[in-house]
């Protein structure tokens, strides 16, 4: 093999590995983003069960008026 064509994939191997590391970073990120993603939507849905689980009082400003 010649010493150019040698270099030439050496040239594209650290390329690669370039843009594996790069394409690994932007997984690591999107993988972070899924899981608070997915934190705060079990912690909704906690809420949201939580809330129709529980009676609500009405507050006063939310009454009827008395004529209803």
């Amino acid at each position: 093999m010649s010493d150019q064509r040698c270099t030439e994939l050496e040239i594209k191997l650290a390329y690669q590995e370039d843009v594996v590391k790069a394409l690994n970073d932007v997984v690591c990120r999107q993988q972070k983003s899924i899981d608070r993603l997915e934190q705060t939507c079990r912690y909704l849905m906690q809420r949201v069960q939580e809330d129709t689980q529980s009676p609500v009082a009405e507050a006063p400003d939310q009454e009827r008026p008395p004529h209803y």
